[in-house]
């Protein structure tokens, strides 16, 4: 209860910003059908209205503004809009009987996790072998870490599209293979630099009370460089899967796929339907979280049986 009160507080101050915000961001839609359903506008005329701020607009038309929390289409959903959108798309699908129709988000949210599961995968065993070949590998050090930090200064919405056309050009076929690339690219990182930095937290005095044990290379790797990385690792594990949900979203956008999350964030923006759009937003930090969480019930499970504080 006392870690849930703060997060409580922020999740309530964000919900009464957000439905303060709904009022300025509605406000011209909201005019524009009240004008044209004979209502006395000031001023008149929308193109008129584009040169005077949301404020003055508010102000000047006091009467008007509720309607802007009740617009079919608005700028801005309030949260209730939201929730009755999402609870429409899941919910309310699974009780018809309809859970994995092409309209529900949790068969969107799936064909998603899918792709982030093998995506999450490959970046993580990606990132565990570049880092113990960093570790013991001076030459491997020099050369893999430089590049590694370079590889991530490339901004994944421009990285996407080649990976998939060149997926196209070798002959793989389907969304999946290029999204899961696309996610390992994002989640690969994190977990390579935080498993350099656990493989080489033990002390020199530990490393030496082994060699004293004539313990090869491989007994010390075993018996205490990756016990003593665990830390490390399931902290990179959270920020992994999470940039690897990232990842998934982002390689559907440009795919022209019309199943998983990013592909109906990209659908609402196109057929101009911002609940769609804010629906589809929810579920994938409704199933990040759900993914972190996860993550750290197996931290706190594995680090307990290895003697670890919680």
């Amino acid at each position: 209860m006392r870690n849930a009160i703060p997060v409580l507080t922020v999740l309530v101050v964000l919900v009464g910003l957000w439905w303060a915000a709904v009022a300025p961001m509605n406000i011209r839609p909201a005019l524009d059908l009240a004008e044209r359903g004979g209502a006395v506008i000031v001023p008149e005329g929308s193109v008129q209205r584009r040169e005077v701020s949301v404020w003055t607009l508010m102000l000047k038309n006091s009467s008007h503004v509720s309607a802007g929390y009740d617009l079919k289409r608005p700028r801005l959903p309030t949260p209730a809009q939201v929730g009755q959108e999402i609870w429409k798309t899941t919910g309310a699908m699974v009780l018809k009987g309809r859970t994995w129709s092409k309209r529900s988000l949790i068969y969107h949210s799936w064909i998603t996790l899918q792709s982030t599961l093998w995506g999450f995968l490959l970046g993580t065993s990606l990132g565990i072998l570049g880092a113990v070949a960093i570790t013991y590998s001076r030459v491997t050090s020099m050369s893999l870490m430089p590049w590694a930090i370079i590889s991530q200064t490339i901004p994944i919405v421009a990285l996407a599209p080649m990976i998939i056309v060149v997926a196209n050009q070798v002959g793989v076929e389907g969304r999946g293979v290029p999204k899961a690339i696309i996610s390992a690219y994002l989640c690969y990182f994190p977990v390579l630099v935080s498993m350099v930095k656990g493989l080489n937290s033990p002390k020199p005095a530990e490393l030496d009370l082994l060699k004293t044990y004539n313990a090869s290379g491989t007994q010390s790797f075993w018996k205490l460089r990756l016990p003593a990385s665990l830390p490390y690792f399931f902290t990179s594990l959270k920020v992994g899967v999470a940039a690897a949900l990232v990842g998934t979203i982002v390689g559907e956008l440009p795919t022209g796929a019309i199943s998983g999350l990013g592909a109906r964030i990209l659908i609402g923006d196109q057929f101009g339907t911002p609940l769609a759009i804010w629906s589809a937003l929810f579920l994938a930090a409704i199933l990040a979280g759900l993914l972190v969480t996860f993550v750290d019930t197996m931290q706190r499970v594995t680090l307990r049986k290895m003697g670890f504080r919680a």
